[in-house]
């Protein structure tokens, strides 16, 4: 067992939760017990160490038995090791280093989508992978984080996936002018979800969504700037019924996802 918090091994495995670690190694810090179920199910070449208390892999069964079919050893450590470990305050007790995987914008793109969540700018590392999170569940294709949003493999971004970072191709580091101009190339409609754009329910009853499509989120406070707005071939909003002053980003990016989900998927 390691015992010892303050071990090198220990503290580099810590350091993951540091941008400059993290692009100097190629690895990400990966917590939770349904996160890296996920991983060992799914993708499972990806990881390079396993860690867990005695504790957290008697009450995770399933880790366990995926990690031995995947022949991937568990190494058991203390819970002061843990706590050294985590990025989190409240560690579960589990703990993987995994190998960073970006998907191409090229074989994105190749793979003929249907529908693709594009992010320009989203700094919230909640809300990117939320949205990551949602397109999943909604069955996009893809999702495209440029080169000015949040970085993917920052820890708050892959705990908010919840293992959806190994359900769906995710591209990093690329400009938004290129991606919106191959998109298009590769026949999808790139529509922007903004306040000014016109109703979602006048453009659900047009059957605009059923289409292969592109949705582009902008910043959190600032949505999109005007050039970039310009770029897309529509704008939708997600209307407010109610007295909220905004919807949250993620929020309306699933509701978006869903709608053209739905749409697709209407006979």
């Amino acid at each position: 067992m390691i015992d010892n918090p303050r071990s090198p091994r220990v503290r580099a495995v810590a350091k993951l939760a540091k941008r400059d670690a993290r692009s100097e190694t190629g690895f990400f810090l990966l917590e939770g017990p349904q996160a890296v179920a996920e991983a060992l199910e799914f993708r499972p070449e990806l990881l390079v160490d396993l860690f867990a208390t005695p504790t957290a892999l008697e009450r995770n069964g399933a880790i366990s038995r995926r990690a031995t079919e995947a022949g991937v050893e568990v190494e058991f450590v203390s819970e002061s090791v843990i706590e050294a470990m985590a990025d989190t305050v409240t560690p579960q007790g589990v703990i993987a280093v995994c190998r960073q995987f970006p998907t191409s914008l090229k074989d994105i793109l190749g793979a003929e989508p249907i529908l693709i969540a594009i992010l320009e700018e989203v700094r919230d590392p909640g809300n990117a992978g939320t949205i990551i999170r949602a397109a999943d569940a909604a069955g996009a294709d893809a999702v495209i984080l440029t080169g000015r949003s949040v970085d993917l493999y920052n820890p708050k971004v892959v705990r908010a996936t919840t293992g959806s970072l190994f359900h769906v191709p995710v591209c990093v580091g690329v400009e938004l002018e290129t991606v919106l101009e191959k998109a298009k190339a590769a026949g999808l409609q790139v529509i922007a979800a903004d306040i000014k754009g016109s109703d979602l329910l006048a453009e659900r009853s047009a059957g605009t969504l059923a289409g292969p499509t592109a949705w582009l989120f902008g910043n959190e406070a600032r949505g999109l700037s005007e050039e970039h707005f310009a770029l897309a071939d529509r704008a939708i909003t997600v209307p407010i019924y109610g007295h909220a002053e905004s919807m949250n980003l993620a929020t309306a990016a699933s509701v978006c996802l869903y709608e053209s989900a739905f749409a697709q998927r209407t006979p």
